[in-house]
Formats: structure tokens, sequence, C-alpha cells
């Protein structure tokens, strides 16, 4: 009996299982960045304005941060394959509706509800790879693959987005996602282990309103910063009232017997810092993909394919340090070498991006930015989302993975933001070259010098905070490293 327990039989078709995983988890990565490339003709043909176009991003980014962590409890109360076959259906549907949308508020709905159903799968996904692998050795190479492709998705977003928009048309940047979507639903059906729900897994509704109107507020100031300056009262204001909003959210889960998000989550440090590693990783992959974008179209002039292709690099540097380097070295080196070293590397792409100019070249300045930061993350995603999923009851599973994936998206809207403001602010108060596209490679310039100090002290924080051993679970806590067998119940 302690035998058994102690090494639980591993689900016979997990490998399968995996790459059903894979395809979901990518389509949710994909959808964060395969309509940038696609908003200026989006644009032209349903005649929305320059101010309303962030919002094609931000309804997606907010929707998917601000519902993640009830997304998290679905998956734990209905189960992880029911939550994930449903969250791909619901996707497919909001896929449909954004890509055939015929105004630009439908547009803005279909992504929302894309964002919402998103943040159904993701949980789902990372949360079944945690309790299919109970090998330390076969849960590092799953965890690898997810790893690689959470960290791709984005980048291959930008490549694919661009093909569709010059060669087909900016609607299928959206309407492939349901021909996919639809694909791993049915193979999931067949390959997808079926899990015990947990039924007393309450659902706050009102704590997920809190925490979505929380971070709509920090996002929606973040981005008025670039017009309106950040001392203006139309950026604190929002700023200020999503912090208190915020605030509520916090009491009310320190408060609750049975809270949306367990604060024990973030009484163990390493947990903490990385979150904070993975959300600096997305703030710089982000930053680096919306700046690079305007710099190949606006200043470099080239076409939504031209800039996809120029993407693809930064996409395969993702994927082999990923999967292939640290999948091996997870093996050897402690977690905390390899996100600070990734991080480290993050920051040193970035900084040559501060370098940017006019005379720069692709081959001798931006592509090496873009290895060194492929390379990077890829070394951070993979044992960052180790060290979240691990230490926690199975219960728990869905929630854990579901913060991961909310530092992913509030690194990306409130990052992306952020960002956005600063380099608009930098362009406008150049003063220099009478050439407008030097003000604008000022502005892009001058973000990724703050993204690059900001990975700096991430790095810092990491080699100190990921030091020593995980605590020991509470008593009564089952750890995520024997995991409960659920996912070979039949």
């Amino acid at each position: 009996m302690t035998d058994q327990q102690a090494t639980p039989t591993p689900f016979a078709g997990r490998w399968r299982a995996l790459g059903v995983i894979a395809v979901a988890q990518l389509l949710t990565a994909l959808d964060a960045t395969i309509v940038n490339i696609a908003l200026p003709t989006a644009q032209h043909d349903l005649g929305f304005g320059d101010g309303q176009r962030q919002w094609v991003i931000t309804a997606y980014t907010l929707t998917f941060a601000g519902l993640l962590l009830i997304g998290g409890r679905i998956a734990d109360r209905v189960g992880r394959r029911t939550a994930l076959l449903g969250g791909l259906g619901g996707f497919a549907v909001a896929s449909a509706v954004a890509g055939v949308a015929p105004t630009f508020g439908v547009l803005v709905a279909g992504r929302a509800m894309q964002g919402s159903f998103a943040a159904i799968i993701a949980p789902s996904a990372l949360s079944s790879i945690a309790v299919m692998f109970t090998d330390a050795r076969e849960r590092g190479r799953a965890f690898a693959t997810y790893g690689a492709v959470a960290s791709s998705g984005a980048i291959v977003g930008l490549v694919v987005g661009g093909a569709l928009t010059e060669l087909v048309s900016w609607r299928w940047c959206l309407l492939v996602n349901v021909l996919f979507a639809l694909g791993a639903l049915v193979a999931g059906w067949r390959l997808l282990p079926r899990t015990e729900p947990h039924a007393g897994v309450p659902l706050p509704i009102g704590s997920a309103a809190l925490a979505t109107a929380g971070l709509a507020g920090l996002v929606y100031g973040a981005a008025h910063a670039a017009d309106h300056g950040w001392t203006d009262t139309q950026v604190w204001t929002p700023v200020v009232v999503g912090l208190v909003l915020l605030g509520i959210f916090g009491l009310r889960q320190a408060r609750s017997a049975t809270p949306m998000l367990p604060l024990t989550l973030f009484r163990e440090r390493r947990r903490v810092v990385a979150y904070v590693a993975i959300a600096g990783g997305v703030v710089a992959s982000f930053g680096l993909s919306l700046m690079l974008t305007y710099y190949f179209q606006a200043v470099l002039g080239w076409s939504p394919l031209h800039t996809g292709v120029a993407f693809l690099p930064l996409s395969v540097a993702v994927s082999v340090s990923g999967y292939t380097v640290s999948g091996v070295l997870a093996r050897t080196l402690p977690a905390r070498w390899l996100v600070a070293s990734g991080v480290a590397l993050a920051a040193g792409g970035i900084g040559i991006l501060s370098t940017l100019d006019l005379g720069s070249g692709y081959l001798t300045t931006v592509l090496p930015a873009m290895v060194l930061l492929g390379l990077g993350m890829g070394g951070v995603f993979t044992p960052a989302i180790q060290i979240v999923t691990s230490n926690v009851a199975p219960r728990d599973a869905g929630v854990a993975a579901a913060v991961a994936n909310v530092a992913m998206q509030v690194g990306s809207s409130l990052g992306v933001a952020v960002l956005n403001s600063i380099a608009v602010s930098a362009t406008r108060d150049y003063v220099g070259s009478p050439d407008p596209r030097a003000a604008l490679v000022h502005g892009y310039a001058t973000s990724a010098g703050w993204v690059a100090a900001a990975l700096g002290v991430v790095v810092v924080l990491v080699a100190l905070g990921l030091a020593g051993r995980p605590s020991t679970p509470a008593s009564g806590s089952a750890r995520l490293d024997h995991p409960h067998q659920e996912g070979a119940t039949r």
C-alpha cells in the first residue's frame, strides 16, 4: 500500500494527451499577438480610430488575466478534462465571432470572449501536466515542452499573423483558431484522461469581478499616460481605483474559508520569485515584439509578411532553449541559476535594443537582440513553471497554475501599456534629427532601456530569492511531486 502511494501508476496515454494540451496552450499564446500585425488592415476595414485599436489586444489579455483565477477553480471543480474540452469549444465559437465581426464593437466582444475561454484552457492544461506525469524526469520533459510552447507561442503568433494578413485576410488570424480548437477538442475527447471533479470547490463570481475590474483600471490608466502624461488625473484615477479594487479582492481572499486565490500560495518565497520572473520575462518578450513590429513597418517600411518572417529567429531561439537546453540542464543545475541566467540573457538582448538608431541594421543589432532574448526566455519559463506548480495540494493545482498564467497576462497587458506610454512620451519629447523616424526609434530605444534595467533587478531577486530548498508542505497537504493519480481514472 505504501509503495503504491509513493509511486502512483502513470496514465498510459500521457504523451499523446500532452500533444492535445500543447495545441490548446499554443492557441491561447498565439492569440495574444496574432492580430498585432493585422491591426492596420483591420482598422482600415472596420473604420476605427488609433485610440481604439489597443482594445483589440487588451480585450483579450485583460479578460484572460482577470478570469484566470476563477478559471483555475472551474478546472478544479468540474475536472480538468471537462474544463479543457469546454474551454476549447467556447474558444472556437469566440474566434468565429471575432473573425466575422462586422463592426469594431463585435470584434472587441469576440476578443473578450476568447480571453474568457482562454482563462479556462490555460490552467486546465498546466495542472493536467502536473497530475499526469508522476516521474520527476518525465515531468521535466513534459514541462520543457509546455514551456517552449508557452514562451514561443506569442512570437509564432506574429509570424503567422503576418503571413495570413498578407496572403489571405486579417480575419483568418482569428478564424484559423476555429480549425485548431475543434481539432484539439475532437482529439482531446479521445485522448485526455478522465479526472475526478471536486464538487465542493466554490466559484466566487464577486471576487473574479473585483480582480478583473482592478486589473482593467491599472491597464486603462497606464495606456492613457501616452496621451495625457503620467501626472494627469485621467491616468492616476483609474490606477488608484484599480489598486483599491485589488486591495478589496485581497481582503476577501484573506477572510474567506474557501478563497478563490489561497494566499498560502505566496508564503513560499521561491514561488513568489518564480511568479515575478515569469511576469518579467513576458514584459520583455511582449515589449520587444510590439516595439519591433512598429519599427519594421513604420520605420523600415516592411510588409506584414516580411515583418512576421523577421521574428522567426526569436521563435527558434525560444524553442531551442526551452525544450533542449533547459530540459537537459534542469537535471543538473539549480533552478535559480537557470532562471537567473535566462533573465540575464534577456536583459542583455533588450539592452542591445536600447542602442537602436536609424543607422542600426537587422543583422548587426536586431538579430543578436532577438537571439539573446529567445535563449533567455526559454531558460526562464521551464524551471519557473515547475517551481510554481510544485509543493501544492492536487486540488489547488489549477489555481497555482492559474496564478502563473495571471503573471504572464498581467506582464503582457500592463507591461505593454506602460512601455508603449514610455515610448510615445520619449518620441514626443525627442529633440534631434528632423526625420520623424528618428523620434520613433528614440522612443523604442528608451522603452528598451527601461525594460533592461527592470530585468537587471529581477536577476538579483531571482539569485537571492530562489536560494535554499522549498519549504515542507503543511500537514495533510499532498505535494504535486507525488500527486493523487486523478489522471489514471477512467
